[in-house]
């Protein structure tokens, strides 16, 4: 019998784990859904949030429910001044937003989803499609997954998508050989454009941001109406173009 995790290792699990929690939730949990959640020990839990709130990792409101703390605001805006990837593409998405007033977002791949590591929008536009910063969405779903992809074999790309996130969200079964296609034609153009994956009404289109070796490390994207003129969709697609360039320059 395999010796069991050491008592240390079982505590930072289960810190990682209330953290991942408390993230998919996205708002404070009651002491008692967060012991559902994480399936840890009634104690544990308990003794584990009294240290994270003492740290100012996590803080209780007046019911006692739990939600990330002062501190760890503090640890992101310190990653986002360190990384110079998200930092100048922060500022080069505040700049977009200025002047077409769309929602803009920075995406990456996490494990075999993808998640939206930056987002920015204007109050000023009525019609707004956002997904919320670090949710795991199916790569399938969007232009932006595909560009993700876009230096991937096809072995390697089948391997990483789970058989379930072929199902879109309209319950439509994606073709396999389609995906595929869909993704090396992206890569040709460097760029992609898809209609209706996510949502009904939604129009997605990305440009890479590459490394130096030309490997897909992050996307820019805009997600509008599926309402917007051609004129229009054509003019934001060449400023994601024209910015994913310039972001690559800097990774």
């Amino acid at each position: 019998m395999p010796d069991e995790k050491p008592s240390r290792a079982r505590g930072v699990d289960r810190v990682i784990d209330i953290f991942r929690q408390l993230h998919i939730a996205r708002q404070p949990m009651a002491m008692r859904d967060l012991i559902d959640a994480t399936g840890a020990p009634r104690s544990s839990v308990y003794e584990l949030v009294s240290l994270l709130s003492e740290a100012g990792l996590v803080e209780l409101d007046a019911d006692g429910a739990v939600f990330f703390g002062r501190e760890m605001h503090y640890y992101g805006a310190d990653y986002m001044a360190h990384n110079d990837l998200i930092r100048r593409a922060h500022q080069l998405m505040v700049e977009i937003v200025a002047r077409h007033g769309e929602t803009v977002q920075l995406c990456m791949l996490e494990g075999n989803k993808y998640t939206v590591v930056l987002s920015e929008s204007s109050n000023a536009h009525p019609f707004k499609i956002t997904s919320d910063i670090g949710v795991r969405v199916p790569i399938t779903w969007t232009a932006t997954g595909r560009l993700l992809l876009s230096n991937w074999s096809d072995s390697a790309i089948l391997d990483l998508i789970p058989e379930e996130d072929y199902r879109l969200a309209s319950g439509q079964i994606l073709d396999k050989q389609a995906f595929l296609d869909e993704i090396h034609h992206a890569g040709k153009l460097g760029y992609c454009m898809t209609e209706g994956l996510s949502e009904s009404f939604t129009c997605c289109m990305a440009a890479p941001i590459r490394s130096r070796s030309g490997q897909a490390v992050a996307a820019i994207c805009f997600m509008v109406s599926r309402d917007t003129s051609q004129e229009r969709r054509q003019m934001l697609l060449q400023e994601l173009i024209t910015s994913g360039q310039k972001l690559s320059d800097f990774t």
